[in-house]
Parts: C-alpha cells; structure tokens; sequence
C-alpha cells in the first residue's frame, strides 16, 4: 500500500472545465458538491483506501520563527498558500494506477449547475524512507 496526497486548489492549477467559482454557486450547488465529498470519502472509508481529508478555510496566515521571543505573523512576501488549497484528502491504495483512478473520479464532483467540474487535482505520493536511510537510525 502507498499513501497519496490528494490537492484541491482554489487556483493556481489549470482551470477547470466547469470553472465557476464556488463562491458564485448556489446553496443546492455546494450542497451537491459537498455530498458527492462525502459520499466518496465513505465509500474509499469502507474498503480501506480512505486515510484523512479536509476542507481549508479561505483564510490563514504564514508564520515564521525569527530568534527569540514570539515568531512574527506575516503574509508574504509569498504567494499565499491559503489562496492555492481549498483541501485535501490522504489515501492509502495499491498502486500508482488506483490512485490515478481516485483522483480522476474525485475531479467529477458537481459544481455548477450541476454538472462535473473536472478541475485538475495535484496528486503527490508520501516520501518514504530509502532502505539505507532506515538501517542507519
């Protein structure tokens, strides 16, 4: 099994083919899409793919240690991560393929009017430990 991080963007991915903001759907329309979420994390839950994932809140703050004291809050000079992610989902399947499946249908879930967004999501294994690195520790 190998674990895969599944990114939603709100941008900064290529645009999807159904590509109205969520913020200009209507109630029924997040609805719709929220449930499909949902539905889809039970179903990876049942047969023991599903590991953790969650929706991001549109805000949120980069933080940084700089010496002594209390680290400063900043905003920059960076694009902002908060802009990018709007969530992620964490599986743990038998291979690349499975994984490439999943996030293919994940990029299915209804948006406006109704109808599959088909927004690109970034797919990105867990780094692992090389063999040798392991046996030294």
């Amino acid at each position: 099994m190998a674990k895969y991080l599944l990114l939603k963007h709100y941008r900064g991915a290529p645009a999807a083919v159904n590509d109205v903001p969520m913020d200009r759907w209507t109630p029924e329309e997040i609805s719709a899409h929220v449930q499909y979420m949902n539905d889809f994390a039970a179903r990876l839950e049942a047969n023991g793919e599903f590991v953790d994932g969650q929706a991001l809140a549109p805000e949120g703050t980069f933080v940084r240690y700089d010496g002594e004291g209390r680290p400063p809050v900043t905003d920059g000079p960076f694009a902002e991560t908060k802009d990018l992610i709007a969530g992620w989902m964490v599986i743990d399947v038998d291979s690349y393929e499975r994984a490439v499946e999943l996030a293919g249908e994940l990029s299915a879930a209804p948006g406006a009017g109704g109808k599959p967004i088909h927004e690109w999501l970034e797919l990105r294994p867990f780094l692992t430990a090389s063999p040798n690195v392991a046996d030294c520790h």
